[in-house]
């Protein structure tokens, strides 16, 4: 399950600035024109490529529900480039961005502390560091375990540690993530 990429890639999504293609005609002509060939279409979606010149020529309309899935995935995937890319820009450099999680946190800690973990539910704005190296590591295909210790390690440190006024020595465990969302 990869919740903080598709969380990541769903606040990419409040950006766009045009709705994105619903018919399966309008989705599979983009889907063409970006990788500029009807044969790679049909590659990576894994269907003939008379079926792709077939939908864009709207001739079949309704796709089977696992190709309505592929094509919308890779469609959103690769809508609006420029928009996603400008909104991770000033997140990365001067907004950041706030998680909003419900998750079990652990805790190591002093001596005398429990370290038996419980489920919270915390909103946080995380400063531009934090963002930017979120983004960094989702782009260079990052496993969903390193995206996770990364939110951990900023919810450690802007909240359980108040930005390092509190809490020294504290580590913070994240797991059990019932849901997260990011956005920027």
């Amino acid at each position: 399950m990869t919740q903080i990429d598709d969380s990541l890639t769903r606040a990419d999504e409040l950006h766009f600035t045009r709705p994105v293609p619903k018919s399966a005609g309008a989705q599979m002509r983009f889907l063409v024109k970006q990788l500029k060939s009807t044969r790679e279409a049909a590659r990576l979606l894994g269907i003939s490529q008379r079926t792709v010149e077939r939908y864009v020529k709207d001739q079949i309309k309704q796709p089977k529900p696992a190709l309505a899935t592929r094509l919308e995935s890779e469609v959103r995937r690769r809508w609006q480039p420029l928009v996603r890319k400008r909104a991770r820009d000033r997140a990365a450099s001067t907004t950041g961005l706030v998680i909003e999680t419900r998750a079990r946190f652990g805790f190591t800690a002093a001596p005398g502390t429990t370290d038996d973990g419980r489920m919270r539910r915390i909103t946080q704005h995380l400063p531009p560091e934090y963002a930017a190296r979120l983004f960094s590591a989702q782009a260079a295909g990052a496993a969903e375990a390193r995206l996770q210790q990364i939110a951990a390690e900023a919810l450690q440190e802007m909240y359980f540690k108040d930005n390092g006024s509190r809490a020294q020595g504290l580590l913070v465990e994240f797991t059990d993530i019932d849901y997260v969302d990011f956005a920027f």
